[in-house]
Formats: structure tokens, sequence, C-alpha cells
């Protein structure tokens, strides 16, 4: 399972049918006061965000999908039972968001009001007529403000088919995604066989979410667990790490984006270089954020990596398979000097990572909103910062049917003023995925960096450590296009 474009998903051309999530109780004319129950702090945030660029006249939009496919001919009634039981498990996709006395409140509706109506929509002859058609539904589709605030259909054909599903971020993440898949495969085929299946538990988001601010809402600027983030702000008091390369941004404006993605080491390569961290006490992803600060660094960047890195707050167990925002996000910093191999960075990365994991008590948002009142008061990040994100997908929930299901997650937004980078280990190797903004300056920088990085990695898997200098002109005859990873997943299929 790997994320990447939906342009770049290849899918057999096929007729489309959706399911419209309604509630009855919600169209009922005595609905009452709403129950009330208060977001999370990543949920508040990003609601205000949409409130506040709608009233702008300048909405922003995002998304976030997961594709998977059923072999056979498809039981419309069994997969839009098994759509209708995922949604009435997790709470925080049967809520609508509002805002009640200033504050942004979920109403969760009551599991037996929930109903799906099928809707067909059209049939499609091409692949990339079908492929154009999701690019423009998922975007036109989801609206913070407006329930339900997520997508589910499928792309029928005579011997198979292709699920969808698209959420706002308010009511997921990235490893909500192969929950999706997984619960509803085989809940789909459970019900196909006559058959119930049994799930673990899992524990609502908004438990979750009001025990977050129970726990953090009273909290002030002079709070000792603020520390780490002030040491890491410095004498500046910079809060967001700024990315180190040009990307030809203005200071106050957004510009649309490049979402693309490529693989950085096939599978053999990615054993290697898996065996060839442990050799030095490191694990797989401090090898990639260690290369990528090198690459930095080699680029003109500090030596002195710092940055952003979205860690899980799911848990060993509790909300291992609930859906929802289960993202904190830390400082890091380690230092990437010239000289120092391999070894001596990985020591300084996984350092940097322990120091950063002991600090994982105060919420981002609530940090960003006590240490930069005036940037939390803006719609997004001042500038482009330093963010690295890593997933071991063999890890997650349902990995053992991957290859029969062949999960893919998607992610889009509308605009950005710089550049976020996700990397995956998936059983056929290492992949990325980056969104930046579209200007001369970050396409050569970025194809820059990538093809950079891909050389480093491919080098310690090929000798053990950093052996040459990084070269960023270096010929791009081996870089991996989009439409070569889109062929190489059809081929897949």
């Amino acid at each position: 399972m790997r994320q990447f474009p939906l342009e770049m998903h290849h899918m057999a051309p096929g007729r489309v049918v959706e399911w419209r999530l309604r509630s009855t109780a919600a169209e009922a004319a005595d609905t009452g006061d709403p129950v009330g129950r208060k977001a999370s702090f990543n949920q508040d945030k990003h609601f205000t965000v949409a409130e506040e660029s709608r009233a702008a006249d300048d909405p922003v939009a995002s998304w976030v999908a997961v594709t998977f496919e059923v072999a056979g001919p498809l039981d419309e009634g069994a997969l839009a039972q098994s759509l209708l039981s995922f949604v009435q498990r997790h709470e925080v996709l049967r809520c609508a968001f509002r805002r009640l006395a200033g504050e942004v409140a979920c109403e969760p509706f009551d599991p037996a009001s929930l109903a799906l109506e099928p809707q067909q929509v059209a049939a499609f002859e091409t692949s990339d007529l079908l492929r154009e058609f999701l690019v423009e539904r998922f975007k036109r589709s989801i609206d913070t403000l407006s329930w339900p605030l997520f997508i589910m259909g499928a792309v029928e054909r005579e011997d198979s088919a292709t699920v969808y599903l698209a959420f706002d971020h308010i009511v997921c993440d990235g490893m909500s995604m192969p929950i999706v898949a997984r619960e509803v495969s085989l809940g789909y085929e459970a019900l196909c066989r006559g058959e119930s299946v049994e799930l673990p538990p899992a524990p609502s988001y908004l438990d979750f979410a009001e025990e977050q601010r129970r726990r953090y809402l009273s909290i002030d600027a002079r709070d000792e667990r603020l520390d780490y983030w002030k040491a890491f702000m410095g004498e500046a008091g910079e809060f967001f790490p700024r990315f180190p390369l040009d990307l030809g941004v203005e200071p106050g404006r957004m510009y649309p984006i490049v979402n693309e993605a490529s693989t950085l080491l096939d599978a053999a390569e990615a054993e290697v270089f898996e065996k060839t961290c442990l050799a030095v006490d490191g694990k797989p992803f401090m090898g990639v954020l260690a290369s990528v600060a090198v690459c930095l660094r080699e680029a003109g960047g500090p030596g002195v990596y710092r940055g952003l890195m979205p860690v899980s707050e799911r848990g060993r167990d509790t909300w291992a398979h609930s859906v929802g925002w289960f993202v904190n996000t830390l400082p890091i910093e380690f230092d990437a000097s010239p000289g120092r191999d391999f070894a001596q960075v990985m020591a300084s990365v996984r350092a940097g990572f322990g120091e950063m994991m002991r600090h994982l008590d105060v919420p981002f948002v609530r940090a960003w909103e006590l240490l930069a009142p005036e940037e939390f008061a803006a719609r997004s990040w001042p500038h482009p910062v330093n963010f690295f994100s890593y997933i071991d997908m063999r890890k997650c929930p349902g990995a053992e049917r991957h290859e029969d299901w062949r999960p893919t997650t998607h992610v889009w937004s509308a605009r950005a003023n710089g550049a976020c980078s996700w990397f995956q280990r998936d059983t056929e190797g290492l992949h990325m995925n980056s969104l930046y903004v579209d200007t001369p300056a970050a396409r050569r920088t970025m194809g820059d960096f990538q093809e950079a990085l891909r050389l480093t990695v491919q080098e310690i898997s090929r000798s053990g450590g950093f052996r040459r200098p990084i070269a960023l002109t270096a010929p791009r005859r081996s870089v991996r296009t989009p439409l070569d990873v889109a062929a190489a997943f059809a081929r897949r299929g």
C-alpha cells in the first residue's frame, strides 16, 4: 500500500455507482439541540480555517482518499451494507460539525438513523475519462462545512470493481485509510458468504478528543510541558522551522500545487537499506530522515536539521482500529554536519528522535496557539516549513491482505505555500509523495532534491553509508516518473 496522486492511478473503466449517506434524525423537523461534544484541537483549527476562508471568499480545500479492489462481479447490496456498518461503527464519521457558543462542537447522529441511498452516476468508456471524473468529484464534493464529510462509491465491471472513499481531513488521518480498506473489504466478503465479521474494538475518536481537551485546554504558555517547544524556537522565537531550500514563494501568498510521487528503492534495495540501518542501531525511518538531512545540507541547507514530524497518537492498542485524526506534530533537531559518516548521523537522528518522543504531551495546535498566537490567527503556516513523514504500510491493520485488495492512498490540497513530503514503505519498496508549490524554482529544487535523495538511499543500500558527495546535477535518466509508477501499478493489477 502506498500513497500517490489520484491522477496517477490506473483504473479500468466501468460504471460508477455512489452511496449517499443521510440521517433521518437530521431530516426530522424536531431534531432538538445538538449534543455538542467538543471537537479536538486539530478539528477545531481545521474547521475555523474553513469558516474564515469561506467568509473571505477564499476557500481552502483538501481531502484524503483510499481506493481498493474487489474481485468478481460486485454485489451492490453487500457493499452498501458493509459501507453503512463501517460508518455506524466509527462515531466521528456520523458527526456534523458546527460552532456553538464560540467553540466547534460535534453532533453525532444515532447509528440507527443512518441510511445509504444508491445513485447511478455514469458509465465511463476510458480510464482517462474515469480518472478525470473522480479527480473533479473529490474536489467538488468534500466540504468541511457540510455534512456528510465524505463520499463513497465504486467503479463496477463484469469481473471486478474498484471501491473508493474520499474524506475531509477533519474526520480522519492517513493511518485511517488502511483501516477503511480492511473493514469495508472484510465486511463485504463476509456478507457475500452470508456471514458476519468479528472486528476488534474501535473506541470513538470523540472520546479521545474529549480527553485531550480536558487535559490541555486550561494550560498556558508558562506550562513546563512547553519547554521543549520553547528550546526549539530559541532566541529567534520561530515556531515553524523553515524549509531550507529556495521554492520561489512570496510572503503571504498561496500557490497551486504539484502533487507527484516516485519510488526511491525497490523491494530488494529496501531490505538491504533496512539491514544497514539496523546494523548501526537505527531504524529505516531514521535512515531516510538522515538521508533527507544530508541532501538538504548538500543543496545549501544548514548542517543541523530542524523540522516538524507527525507522530501517531493511537498507541499500540487503544486506538489502533479507530478512524480519526490521531496525529500530533513535533519538532525534531539533530546534527548532520559535513564530515559525519552514516553511523554518526544516524546516532544524531536517534538521539533527536528520542528527545522528541519524551515530549509528546502537548498537542501541536495547542502549542501553536500558546507560543505563536499571531501566526495561529492566520489561515496557513507562515512560510515553507521543513516537514517529514514516514509510514511502514506493512505494519498497518490488514497488511496481510494488501496483495488481494491493492489499496492505495491519495491526498490532495488546493493550494500551499511550501512543500510536504510523505514516505511509505511497502512490500514493493520505499516510495515518496510530495506536495509543493507550483513555481519554477520549486520544480527545479524539488526535482533535484528528489533525485539526490534517490541516489543517497541507493548508495546506502549498496555500500552501507555516505561514500561520495551527493551530486544535485547528476543525470536524471534513472528517475522513475509518475507515469512509470502508474504503469508499474497497472502491471500489478
